[in-house]
């Protein structure tokens, strides 16, 4: 078993499915070319694995790819990645800071072609019904999208991982998985620490 194959079926209340479910925002088959975006992102063979949370309503909800959102797609910031065309009918790509954050200091160190992200909660958690909301998974949310993070681990065995952040942190160590240390999550106002976190990271593993 592949992990799109439940990465792409699963629903809960109050959860966004990117893989399976539309946006009224999507300009296209939005579910099927996040699915692609994925593929491609996870079709490199990385050297590390960034851990994160969950997904936000202006990153991966809309690109399918943790930590990314369509400003950076737009821009041919991500390795591999690219859109023909708007991926949104915004009136400007949603742009996200965390995403923004990781992939200039991922270009900065000289690795954002050797990483693969993920989330401990694959998908993306919102205020009932407001599809334009985060909030953080809940406990139940969380056990529940372990089959999947395990999965995904599986499929990048022998990969050094990175939680980002107390969340993934704690989903990780639930399942008995082994870790690099974990850096501070970009997002309210963890930034400096979150570069100061992935410099000091790659300056160990060099």
């Amino acid at each position: 078993m592949t992990p799109f194959d439940e990465i792409s079926t699963f629903t809960a209340p109050n959860v966004f499915n990117p893989w399976r479910d539309e946006d009224p925002l999507d300009t296209g088959n939005g579910a099927a070319e996040r699915c692609v975006r994925l593929s491609r992102h996870f079709s490199i063979k990385p050297k590390l694995l960034l851990i994160g949370e969950a997904p936000g309503h202006r990153g991966c909800h809309f690109s399918g790819v943790p930590f990314t959102d369509e400003k950076l797609i737009l821009g041919n910031a991500v390795p591999g990645i690219s859109a023909i065309g708007r991926i949104t009918t915004r009136q400007q790509p949603f742009s996200e800071s965390s995403a923004t954050i990781v992939w200039d200091e991922l270009r900065q160190l000289g690795i954002a072609n050797q990483v693969v992200m993920w989330n401990a909660f694959a998908w993306h958690p919102h205020k009932p019904g407001d599809l334009r909301s985060n909030r953080s998974p809940t406990r139940a949310e969380l056990e529940s999208g372990l089959p999947v993070l395990r999965l995904v681990l599986k499929h990048f065995d022998d990969v050094p991982i990175v939680p980002i952040g107390r969340v993934a942190e704690k989903a990780l160590r639930y399942l008995g998985i082994v870790t690099l240390p974990a850096i501070r999550h970009p997002s309210m106002g963890g930034a400096n620490k979150f570069r100061a976190g992935m410099a000091t990271l790659v300056e160990k593993l060099v």
